[in-house]
C-alpha cells in the first residue's frame, strides 16, 4: 500500500487535504451555527440575527460545496493518474517478459491484472482520498463538539459505537476472505472465456458447444454464488447503520426532551447534538466501507506488484558491447547450444552445432517436436541457451542488448500475427521510416505485391485484428513482406511458408535469392519443397542435429531426411 501511497503526487495531495479539511470545517459548523440561530434568533424572535446567521450559514456551505467538488477533482484525478502509471508499467514490464515468464503467469491472468486488478486499485484510492482524511476529521470534531454542547448526552455515544464497531468487525470476517477468492475467479473466468474465443472454430467443428458452455456455466456460477455472498453481507450493513442511527436519534430525542423539559437543555443544542451524533455514525460506516474493501485492494495489488517485481530472466549485459548494424559482413554461429524448457526433464535441444555466413541459405528441417521452432526463439532471445554460446559476427549474443541483438534479425513467424491498423502500420512495424516503394519492393518479393494493389486503399487497407479480413496465405506473405523491410543482416523464416502453395512457395524462394545475397538467411520448413535449394540443410530429430548437407547429400545418406522425403511424396520425383 505504501507504495501506491508514493505514486500519488504531492503538491496535488497537499491542496486535497487543504480542501478536505476546509470541506469538514463546514460540514460541522453548520450544526453549530442552525443551533445558535435557534437558541438566540428564533427562540426570542431576533429577526437580525437569524438572517445575520442565516446568510453566514449560506456562505459556509457555498465553501463547503465548491470545496467538495475540489475534493472529487483531486480524488478523481490522483486515482485516475495513479491506475494509468500502473497500467503503463505493467504494460512496460510485460512486453519485456521472456516466454519463461510469460508461459509461468499465463495470458488470462496478466491481462486480468492489468485491468480488473488496476481497476480495483483505481477505485480504493478514489474513496481513500475522499474519505479516509475527512472521516476520522468528522468522528474526531463531532465527537469534541457534541461533548462541549452536551456532555451529559455522550454516553449515548458509548453504548451505539461500541455495538456497531463489533457488527462491522463480524462482517469484515466473514467478507474478508470471500474478496480475495473473487481475484482468483476472475482469472478463471477470463481463462475459459479467452480460451472459448480463440478456440471457437475447434469448438464448432466437434460440436463441443455445450462442453464449453457447461464449463463457463460453472465457473460462472461459482463467482456468482461468491460475489452475491460477499455483498450480501456488505449489503447488510446499510440496514444496520439505518437501525443504530434510527436508536441513536430515539436515545437523543428521550433524554434531550427530559433535559429540555427541567431547563438543563436548550432545543438548539439538541438539533446540533443530534447532527453530530449522525456525522460521527456516518464517519464510521463510511470508513468502515473502505476497510471492507481493503482485503480484495490488498490482494489486487500484491498481484499487480507481483508481476512489476518479477525478477527478469533475460537480462541485458552491464557491460554490453555494441553492435555494429552496419556491418558489410555478417555470421551466425551455434556452438554446442543445449537447452531445456524450465521445468522440464530433457533437453529441448543437444549438442547443436552450425555455422553460416552472409550469403548463405541454410534451411532446418525435421518432423513435429524436433526443435525447429525452438531454435529460433533461442536466436531471439526469448529464452536463454542452458549451455553452449549463440554468436552473431564472433560475439555471444548475450553480450549485446536485446534491442540491438534484434536489430540484426528480420523475423517471420510460424504463426503470422497482424496488428490492427493498416498494411503500411504493419509493413513498416520493424523499420519506421521505410518509404512506400520499399514496401511495394517487398510485396512483391513475398508474393503479396498483386492482391495488395487490387484492395482499396492499397497500402492504406484496412487490417481488423489479428488480420482477421485475410486469408492464412495472404497473411503469411504480410508477415514474410514485413520481415524483409527490416533489411536486416540475418532473415529467419520460422515455418513461414507453410500457408502458401507449392506455385506461391516455389516463386517467392526465386524471388527471395537475388535479393538476398549480401544476408544469411535462415529457413526453417517441414515441407521438402521448402528447403530443396538451400546451400545447407540442416536435419533435426527430437532436439538432436542428425543430419547436415545438401539436399543430394542428405537424399542418399540421411535415414531421417529419407523418411522426410517418402512421407511427404515419392522420392524418385524430388
Amino acid at each position: 500500500m505504501k507504495r501506491i501511497f508514493k505514486m500519488l503526487s504531492p503538491h496535488r495531495f497537499v491542496w486535497l487535504f487543504i480542501f478536505l479539511v476546509i470541506q469538514a470545517g463546514s460540514i460541522l459548523l453548520i450544526p453549530t451555527i442552525a443551533a445558535d440561530i435557534i437558541d438566540k434568533g428564533v427562540a426570542i424572535g431576533d429577526i437580525d440575527y437569524i438572517k445575520r446567521y442565516g446568510g453566514i450559514m449560506i456562505i459556509v456551505a457555498v465553501i463547503g460545496f465548491i470545496s467538495a467538488l475540489l475534493n472529487v477533482y483531486f480524488s478523481a484525478t490522483e486515482s485516475q493518474r495513479v491506475g494509468s502509471k500502473l497500467r503503463e508499467v505493467l504494460f512496460d514490464k510485460i512486453m519485456y517478459f521472456s516466454n519463461e515468464e510469460i508461459d509461468r503467469y499465463g495470458t488470462s491472468t496478466l491481462m486480468t491484472r492489468t485491468t480488473s486488478d488496476v481497476l480495483q486499485i483505481q477505485q480504493f484510492m478514489m474513496f481513500v482520498l475522499r474519505l479516509a482524511i475527512i472521516d476520522p476529521l468528522r468522528i474526531i470534531f463531532s465527537a469534541v463538539l457534541a461533548y462541549m454542547r452536551e456532555p451529559q448526552l455522550t454516553f449515548i455515544f458509548l453504548i451505539i459505537v461500541p455495538i456497531l464497531v463489533i457488527l462491522i468487525r463480524l462482517i469484515l470476517k466473514k467478507v474478508s476472505p470471500l474478496f480475495r477468492s473473487l481475484q482468483v475467479k476472475t482469472d478463471r473466468i477470463n481463462r475459459i472465456f479467452r480460451e472459448g474465443l480463440t478456440g471457437i472454430r475447434v469448438i464448432r467443428a466437434f460440436r463441443r458447444e455445450d462442453y464449453e458452455e457447461g464449463r463457463f456455466n460453472e465457473a460462472n456460477e461459482d463467482y456468482k454464488e461468491t460475489s452475491l455472498a460477499a455483498h450480501v453481507y456488505m449489503a447488510s450493513l446499510m440496514p444496520i447503520m439505518i437501525l443504530l442511527a434510527s436508536s441513536t436519534s430515539i436515545l437523543i430525542i428521550y433524554f434531550g426532551a427530559q433535559l429540555i423539559s427541567i431547563g438543563e437543555m436548550e432545543v438548539g443544542n439538541l438539533i446540533a447534538f443530534t447532527s453530530y451524533a449522525m456525522n460521527i455514525l456516518m464517519g464510521i460506516m463510511m470508513l468502515s466501507m473502505i476497510v471492507t474493501m481493503l482485503p480484495r485492494v490488498q490482494v489486487a495489488i500484491e498481484r499487480v506488484f507481483q508481476i512489476v517485481d518479477t525478477k527478469d530472466e533475460i537480462l541485458d549485459p552491464k557491460r554490453p558491447i555494441k553492435a555494429d548494424l552496419d556491418a558489410d559482413t555478417v555470421t551466425l554461429e551455434f556452438d554446442q547450444v543445449n537447452f531445456r524448457y524450465p521445468g522440464a526433464e530433457k533437453l529441448a535441444l543437444e549438442d547443436i552445432n552450425f555455422s553460416m555466413k552472409q550469403g548463405e541459405k541454410i534451411a532446418i528441417i525435421g518432423g513435429t517436436g524436433a526443435g525447429k521452432s525452438t531454435l529460433s526463439r533461442l536466436l531471439l532471445r526469448l529464452y536463454d541457451i542452458e549451455s553452449g554460446s549463440i554468436r552473431i559476427n564472433g560475439m555471444d549474443i548475450r553480450q549485446y542488448k536485446q534491442a540491438e541483438l534484434r536489430h540484426f534479425l528480420g523475423f517471420s513467424p510460424q504463426e503470422a500475427v497482424l496488428f490492427s491498423g493498416t498494411i503500411r502500420d504493419n509493413l513498416t512495424y520493424g523499420k519506421a521510416d521505410a518509404t512506400d516503394d520499399d514496401l511495394w519492393h517487398a510485396l512483391k518479393i513475398a508474393q503479396g505485391y498483386d492482391f495488395v494493389s487490387k484492395l482499396s486503399g492499397g497500402l492504406d487497407a484496412r487490417v481488423e485484428q489479428g488480420g482477421s479480413n485475410f486469408s492464412g496465405g495472404q497473411r503469411q506473405r504480410l508477415s514474410i513482406a514485413r520481415a524483409l523491410v527490416t533489411d536486416a543482416n540475418i532473415l529467419v523464416f520460422d515455418d513461414s511458408f507453410s500457408a502458401l502453395d507449392f506455385k506461391t512457395d516455389a516463386n517467392l524462394r526465386k524471388a527471395l535469392a537475388p535479393e538476398t545475397t549480401d544476408k544469411a538467411v535462415l529457413i526453417i520448413a517441414q515441407r521438402i519443397s521448402t528447403v530443396v535449394d538451400a546451400d545447407q540443410i540442416l536435419v533435426l530429430d527430437h532436439g538432436k542435429l542428425v543430419g547436415q548437407g545438401t539436399h543430394e547429400e542428405l537424399k542418399e545418406t540421411n535415414e531421417v531426411y529419407k523418411e522426410i522425403i517418402e512421407s511427404q511424396m515419392r522420392g524418385d520425383e524430388i
